[in-house]
């Protein structure tokens, strides 16, 4: 191993011995030559040895490649650009040796083969680069995104388009049902269509003789494209393959057939799928009126922009009544809404698109196909525009049909609330009625917020005391939180002492309950250390094997306040030791270190 590692640093001297030249090569790199080997020697040794690490790996080649980077650099500032052969190229050459060795080595990690592709492109290493691809390609041709990215290569860096078909294929013997294999495919042959299109124009329009060129009339009307099209089609259920190859063939401009022939599959196969029916829609935003754009005034503009609008809403409400679903109704309001958010300078315009947006949304409501989430957005959309006798109706509605939801009746309340209604508290009660236990705390919270402001003390606080029992265990924490917080602010130091004494007789708890108390504690003027003692014993005994910031702020209080016992202290530290789990230890133990030496 020693004779192998020698060697290899000897081979390094050469380059070295041109970075130590005077002259110009002096200033490329500052370390000498023994830095260089010393750092270079330590890197060797680690990946020599019989368990190999990839870290160390990973570490040589980010050196080498910080190396290069120096040297790149330093090249373009004194502008300096011979014996690049002697330099650079022999340490890309080591950086791929590495790179090989450890992708032999972890074959699985896909990481570190993309590692190695992105350093070839970024040193412009083609033909290593394609090696890397090829193994790649042969040890993970179970990844469609690997397969996609060698052929966008050959076809966008190399300009094979040939290469690029014969990986496409070759990807899909491997995965012949994958939409996105068979959408790439077809991009890249009507990129090539198109390059080819271009190429014959410019011959022709140099009038130069063609020659034995043969440019053929089916490849440059994308006919390759229309025969993975139709491949596809009969292996590719779903609308949504059919609508991203369509937005492809849309980028060329020479493929109206094509998008016919995909159009009036996807109308055929799929009449009955709302994506089809919203793209249908969409398209007529598309289509422009036949009247002449010169001359046109902002209310020219805006007329014709709400006859679109309105074709596509024509198109939506023959495709509520043909497929009346709740994602066909769901795609309509979001069209709707899009509109509606559009920045627009017509108030006229402006209008229109709520109107039709409410009305749209009332329909759905009506029809009963209106989804839970959109009721949300229908309730915001009133209360924005200051509609809210409607958005109060809409919230009762809402809690009539999704009774059993959470996020329905604290809409609702919301909405009574805001508008200070007296009908929030008889609401309160109807919401925790129909609501289970568990998922009940957003409203209990609401309710107690609200108590807060609204209601006595005593009111608020039998409110407390009925949400603890109403709400499971684990959600009780956060109301213990709240109630230990209100009630110090509403009832003074004694009343929260005792408050903070009931509710630690059940369980369970949060730090922060505890934290609070002992911040309370230490914000009265005579405040004691037995307290906080207590205080901290009660937190331990929840927490003291999961947080090791809690004992230090216990040693902390010993060391600091005017009633402490430092002696308490060793103490203290042998209990915290015992009751830490894993590395919640060391993390005490050099904490504490710090703590000690006084940089804590």
């Amino acid at each position: 191993m020693a004779e192998r590692i020698e060697q290899r640093l000897e081979d390094r001297v050469p380059e070295l011995e041109q970075l130590e030249r005077p002259g110009a090569l002096r200033s490329l790199i500052p370390p000498s030559r023994r830095a260089v080997l010393r750092k270079a020697s330590a890197l060797e040794y680690k990946i020599q040895r019989r368990a190999l690490r990839k870290e160390d790996f990973i570490n040589y080649i980010q050196y080498e490649i910080n190396l290069l980077e120096l040297i790149k650099k330093r090249r373009a500032r004194i502008g300096y650009s011979f014996k690049k052969d002697e330099i650079e190229h022999s340490i890309l050459h080591r950086v791929h040796s590495l790179f090989n060795r450890a992708t032999g080595k972890w074959k699985e990690d896909v990481q570190l083969w993309l590692s190695h592709v992105a350093f070839c492109k970024q040193w412009n290493s083609k033909h290593q680069l394609s090696k890397v691809f090829s193994c790649m390609l042969a040890i993970h041709p179970n990844k469609p995104a690997l397969w996609i990215m060698a052929a966008k290569w050959e076809m966008e860096t190399q300009l094979s388009s040939e290469s690029a078909r014969h990986l496409f294929l070759r990807a899909l013997r491997f995965h012949p049902e994958c939409p996105k294999l068979y959408q790439e495919y077809f991009r890249m042959e009507l990129m090539h269509a198109e390059k080819q299109r271009k190429e014959k124009k410019e011959f022709e329009q140099a009038k130069m003789d063609l020659g034995e060129l043969n440019y053929s009339e089916e490849i440059l009307n994308g006919e390759m494209a229309r025969i993975i099209y139709r491949d596809a089609a009969q292996k590719i259920k779903g609308v949504e393959f059919h609508l991203a190859v369509l937005a492809i063939a849309k980028l060329f401009d020479f493929t109206q057939d094509l998008q016919k022939e995909i159009l009036e599959s996807l109308q055929t196969k799929y009449a009955d799928d709302p994506l089809t029916w919203d793209y249908m829609a969409r398209r007529e935003l598309e289509l422009r009126s036949l009247q002449s754009t010169e001359h046109t005034t902002k209310q020219m503009k805006v007329s014709e922009m709400t006859q679109r609008e309105e074709r596509c809403c024509a198109v939506f409400e023959e495709a509520v009544r043909a497929v009346p679903k709740e994602d066909m109704w769901k795609c309509y309001i979001t069209f709707c809404l899009e509109r509606c958010n559009r920045k627009t300078n017509s108030e006229e315009l402006k209008q229109k698109r709520l109107e039709r947006t409410l009305s749209v949304f009332h329909k759905a409501h009506e029809s009963s196909l209106l989804p839970e989430a959109l009721y949300k957005q229908w309730l915001q959309l009133l209360l924005e525009s200051n509609i809210f006798e409607k958005a109060a109706e809409v919230a009762e509605a809402a809690t009539k049909r999704f009774s059993l939801s959470v996020e329905m009746w604290q809409m609702r309340l919301q909405v009574l609330i805001q508008q200070k209604s007296d009908d929030v508290t008889q609401c309160f009660e109807e919401a925790v009625k129909h609501v289970k236990a568990k998922g009940a705390l957003p409203l209990w919270t609401l309710w107690v917020e609200w108590s807060e402001g609204r209601n006595s003390p005593e009111d608020t606080e039998a409110l407390y005391q009925r949400s603890l029992r109403a709400t499971t265990p684990a959600e009780s924490v956060t109301v213990k939180e709240k109630y230990l917080d209100w009630t110090y602010r509403n009832g003074g130091y004694k009343k929260v002492k005792r408050v903070f004494t009931r509710l630690c007789e059940n369980r369970p708890f949060s730090l922060h309950f505890f934290r609070k108390m002992i911040q309370i504690e230490k914000e009265q003027e005579s405040c004691k250390m037995l307290h906080l003692r207590e205080y901290y014993e009660r937190a331990l005994r929840e927490f003291g094997s999961t947080d090791s910031d809690l004992w230090l702020d216990y040693i902390k209080e010993e060391l600091s306040h005017p009633q402490g016992k430092p002696e308490n202290c060793g103490s203290i530290h042998w209990r915290a030791m015992k009751m830490l789990q894993g590395d919640l230890v060391e993390d005490f133990i050099s904490k504490y270190t710090l703590l000690q030496t006084g940089h804590l």
